[in-house]
């Protein structure tokens, strides 16, 4: 969804592909949010708690879309002449106010940059999986074109994995993957004490995920490399893993 957002910004602009950084706020300041805002580059961060900035204007959203849960307020600020918007969202189930710092363009949804932030976490799952299971621990090499191989290589090797274990899972809908189950039975733990406090878990937590490859994909994976084996039996073994699907609530 926010892909198809920023497609429809980048052909108004006529821009060529952009990438979107999500950044911990440690390493920012209001300096180097200026220069990512001159090189058009697209950032998500954490508002410092001492940041001091000057409202002003409001930017509108849809306030009933599904996306905005927990909203309060989106707004261009300024500080020393650099303008930001800022995205103030309240978690429904903690209650606890979040502030992000954002130059992705009004056309996006508020809460899909909150939700962006809070799903940053995704890609060390990918960088567990390389580390744990391509043992990919160290450099090959300190000759920059030697790493930039590795990691080619590496990227390469775990797309080969994400996309065997995602076909996997859509050959029968009703069935998905164990660790999706054990997810899934903790947001519904976290919805019902969330509705004991008067709250709720935000929707969109209820979404499909990208999970951690599983080490049973990969034992799977180079099994199959090594004896041969054909994509589909060992994408038919991999089925035999699946489990039921959950009974989601995901309603507040």
């Amino acid at each position: 969804m926010l892909r198809d957002e920023l497609k429809r910004e980048n052909r108004t602009k006529n821009s060529t592909q952009k990438c979107l950084y999500v950044y911990d706020k440690a390493v920012t300041d209001y300096a180097f949010w200026n220069n990512q805002i001159e090189h058009g580059n697209l950032m998500i961060s954490v508002l410092k708690e001492n940041s001091v900035a000057t409202f002003v204007e409001s930017i509108h959203f849809d306030t009933s879309h599904e996306l905005n849960t927990g909203i309060e307020s989106y707004s261009t600020y300024e500080n020393n002449g650099i303008r930001f918007s800022i995205v103030n969202y309240r978690d429904p189930e903690t209650k606890k106010l979040h502030r992000f710092i954002t130059t992705l363009p009004g056309s996006i949804n508020p809460g899909t940059i909150a939700m962006l932030y809070f799903k940053r976490w995704t890609i060390e799952k990918a960088f567990n999986n390389s580390k744990s299971n391509l043992k990919e621990t160290k450099a090959w090499s300190s000759d920059n074109n030697s790493l930039k191989n590795q990691m080619r290589l590496t990227a390469m090797s775990y797309n080969l994995l994400r996309t065997v274990e995602e076909l996997s899972k859509i050959q029968d809908p009703e069935l998905i993957h164990p660790s999706d189950k054990k997810y899934t039975e903790d947001l519904e733990k976290r919805q019902q004490a969330a509705k004991k406090r008067g709250g709720f878990v935000n929707p969109l937590f209820f979404n499909e995920r990208i999970a951690r490859i599983s080490s049973y994909t990969i034992r799977a994976v180079q099994n199959a490399i090594m004896t041969g084996k054909s994509l589909s039996s060992f994408i038919n073994a991999l089925v035999a893993k699946l489990v039921p699907r959950v009974n989601q609530v995901g309603e507040h």
